[in-house]
């Protein structure tokens, strides 16, 4: 066989094998190797994104904790507020109750002191009359008798 035969056969069994390769054989490899690239591309992507939906989701956790703690020390304002506002009331409230049973104490004492004045004027009232009825010596009738405790007990007022 001749050398310059043999060369030119494999030369075309070359070219055939690569027209053969390039038509059947790489297309479907490229196609493999491009799915995997838009795959990884997108695993990529999607990492990207993952990254960015933490570090958003971190600054609303951050932000809705400070709102939290912003609204628990308002809540804790407000309600040391209605605490000293209902101790005031309360104060209030005891001073007015205390104010009534002072003035109802004093009318009470001075109801008794009254009471006490009108019985003592009415027993010496009743002592002067027996006094005087002793030294005159003599009954008075019920009409006069009564007239004259009325007497008395107007001088003692």
């Amino acid at each position: 066989m001749n050398l310059n035969a043999t060369l030119i056969a494999q030369l075309v069994v070359f070219f055939i094998l690569g027209w053969f390769t390039m038509k059947f054989v790489w297309p479907p490899l490229m196609k493999a190797l491009d799915e995997r690239a838009a795959k990884i591309a997108e695993g990529l992507a999607a990492a990207d994104k993952a990254k960015t939906d933490l570090a958003l989701a971190e600054k609303r956790a951050v932000e809705e904790l400070r709102k939290a703690r912003e609204e628990a020390a308002t809540m804790r304002t407000n309600a040391e507020q209605q605490a000293a506002k209902l101790i005031e009331e309360a104060r209030v409230e005891a001073a007015q109750i205390i104010n009534r049973a002072q003035k109802a104490a004093e009318e009470e004492a001075r109801a008794s002191v009254q009471r006490v004045l009108e019985e003592l004027r009415e027993e010496v009232a009743r002592l002067a009359l027996v006094g005087a009825e002793q030294i005159l010596r003599r009954e008075i009738d019920a009409k006069a008798h009564a007239e004259l405790i009325q007497r008395l007990k107007e001088e003692l007022k």
